[in-house]
């Protein structure tokens, strides 16, 4: 077994509305989606129209950008909106679904019996493909590369993140069916990242054609990207890949079974959830028969993905392209006065302005609701050498967000852009006192590079 690292900078966020470990089947949502936004670079240009049948697999739109990478139905029934926004930009294609699945046929194959161009044909032509993403930019990977190695994080440390053994319950053969694949499109390595205290089920220690490895530490231990900086950290000119295990296990499916079926089990979690559980369905899923009688109050925050990086969504909107959580929290949209004054015993702080500070440094397992309130304004751009607490990278996250706002490409570089995505500073957005918006100046940067690549 593979030595244990253990991230010792990181913030757990401990709060109400953890998943109860029960999976409810067979819901009847009737309406799915793909959504070109949820992936970076992609410019679609639609291969179906309003009112055509498709079945799981069917190719709906392709990027213009990359025109060998196409996307596909998650499942069957009846094209039945493309809608779009400023500038007629596709938004979401949306699927109604017609009862029974029915499946393209792709061909089942043993991967390991196949050349590394049929596995690559296989994904493209199914619309697997789209489940790897490339690092940097997270772009969806180019077929016409090989990256130096593949990454994949076998467990989640964000707020409210879901029990991956409890996602890849039933899923064992699927899964190693889809490492063995990945593993044919790299020469290098394919690595797995797991948490010992976490990953119970053996489903990773038994995996072959990989080389294992053991994260512990708080927030954020479980990024993709924080693994890859301590195994084998990006450079300028690496491409590597990155994907999920449920994705893994989708890919497995599609040589096992020669179809296309993207089935996930997803948490609804969040404290404003009457009974947060866990839900099995197929990716791009309407969430509106999940949240149906399940809120707690009305004014809320629909969240597809945590707290901390995921994407706000409408009541009635669809669950994103790398989602495994949908959390429910309470709008923020009320003055609280003076609650500065207030010692603040249960509200979540990093700092010790409040009392809760002080408890979450003596290790205090407390829960917390929090809503989406700012508790202020943006304000001047303080530097408090606080980022590098919650940043278990070998980076300086100060200089390269100012490097990223002043557009200076050569110091962002230097500054190690290529190592980070926006999540991996997500918690440094979380405590900055200035209530910059971290995430978006860092995508902004790594946007500015991909461009000038291009």
């Amino acid at each position: 077994m593979a030595k244990i690292i253990k991230i010792k900078k990181g913030l757990n966020i401990n709060l109400k509305g953890a998943a109860d470990k029960i999976v409810v089947n067979n819901l009847n949502i009737s309406e799915y989606a793909v959504k070109p936004t949820d992936y970076i670079g992609v410019r679609p240009k639609m291969l179906v129209a309003e009112g055509d049948v498709v079945k799981a697999g069917t190719p709906l739109f392709f990027n213009k950008n990359n025109e060998s990478v196409i996307f596909t139905s998650p499942v069957s029934g009846t094209v039945k909106a493309i809608r779009r926004g400023e500038k007629r930009v596709i938004q979401e294609v949306v699927i109604a679904t017609s009862g029974e699945m029915q499946y393209e046929d792709f061909g089942s194959a043993d991967p390991l019996q196949l050349s590394k161009q049929d596995i690559i044909d296989k994904m493209v032509k199914s619309g697997a493909w789209t489940l790897l993403r490339q690092r940097p930019f997270a772009t969806i990977a180019d077929p016409a590369t090989e990256p130096k190695a593949i990454f994949i994080s076998g467990f989640d440390t964000a707020p409210l993140a879901p029990d991956y053994d409890l996602l890849m319950q039933g899923k064992e053969k699927a899964f190693q069916i889809g490492l063995d694949a990945l593993s044919k499109l790299t020469k290098e390595q394919v690595h797995l990242s797991m948490n010992p205290k976490m990953n119970f089920s053996g489903i990773y220690a038994n995996a072959k054609n990989v080389t294992l490895h053991q994260f512990e530490g708080k927030h954020p231990a479980g990024n993709v990207g924080v693994q890859i900086s301590h195994i084998d950290p990006i450079n300028k000119g690496d491409i590597v890949w990155v994907v999920n295990p449920q994705d893994v296990a989708t890919i497995g499916t599609l040589f096992a079974e020669g179809v296309y079926r993207p089935e996930k089990t997803i948490a609804l979690c969040g404290s404003s959830v009457r009974k947060p559980q866990y839900y099995r369905v197929y990716a791009g899923a309407c969430i509106e028969t999940l949240v149906e009688s399940q809120l707690n109050e009305e004014n809320v925050r629909f969240i597809s993905g945590n707290v901390l990086t995921g994407t706000k969504i409408e009541r009635s909107g669809f669950l994103g392209a790398f989602d495994n959580q949908v959390t429910v929290i309470p709008e923020g949209d009320k003055y609280e006065f003076m609650g500065w004054l207030a010692p603040g015993l249960s509200k979540f702080s990093f700092y010790h302005t409040f009392l809760s500070g002080f408890a979450n440094c003596l290790g205090s397992k407390k829960e917390y609701e929090i809503d989406t309130n700012m508790h202020g304004e943006r304000r001047a751009y303080v530097v408090t050498g606080e980022y590098e607490k919650v940043l278990p990278m070998n980076i300086y996250p100060m200089q390269l967000i100012k490097a990223c706002v002043i557009g200076d490409i050569d110091e962002m570089e230097a500054l190690g852009i290529y190592e980070v995505e926006p999540e991996d500073m997500a918690l440094c957005e979380f405590i900055d006192t200035s209530k910059t918006e971290i995430q978006t100046i860092i995508r902004d940067g790594l946007e500015m590079i991909r461009k000038e690549m291009c």
